[in-house]
């Protein structure tokens, strides 16, 4: 089970992942030195360390390694609250507290995600559903269609940009 990475192993993996190709610990390096002091022999431990745990794979080139990410930082993200989600006594209790702190833009991000995943249901499964969830639920299923079918429309106005990923949101956080 991954575990959440320091603040250090962040830096790195985050340009890591937004280069997206093999780098160099003298790169990362050079990177980070914009913001901090740090030693190239601190970079070259933390790339080494996230390599023994599997983030990166590495290469030789020359007397020198190129580091690529191993996974994608969505697939990192989605662990580590499948961890969280899995360790709660009550899994359900803890998505809802944890929808209660998304931001409007973080829901709609949510609403497109299960859009993008949810499978065609059987008619009797969705009768059957319809029947077990009572009038209230009901109620919302019909608020939440009708929030669906305008969301194209608001999406259509946000607009994406050429090259961006299927469900990344306009503010490029998707995945």
């Amino acid at each position: 089970m991954p575990r959440p990475l320091g603040d250090l192993e962040d830096a790195v993996m985050t340009r890591v992942w937004e280069w997206n190709r093999p780098v160099t610990v003298r790169e990362v390096l050079e990177d980070l030195q914009k913001e901090r002091s740090i030693a190239y022999t601190t970079v070259m431990t933390v790339l080494d360390n996230l390599h023994q745990k599997g983030w990166v794979r590495r290469e030789a080139e020359g007397r020198a390694y190129r580091y690529e990410a191993v996974s994608t930082r969505a697939a990192y993200a989605a662990a580590l609250m499948n961890e969280a989600w899995s360790a709660s006594d009550n899994p359900a209790a803890a998505l809802v507290a944890f929808f209660g702190m998304m931001s409007p833009e973080q829901r709609q991000a949510l609403r497109d995600a299960v859009r993008m995943v949810q499978v065609d249901e059987p008619a009797e499964d969705a009768e059957q559903q319809s029947e077990e969830a009572g009038p209230a639920e009901e109620e919302r299923t019909v608020a939440e269609e009708r929030e669906a079918e305008a969301a194209p429309e608001a999406a259509g106005e946000a607009g994406s940009a050429e090259g961006d990923e299927p469900g990344a949101s306009a503010t490029g956080k998707g995945r």
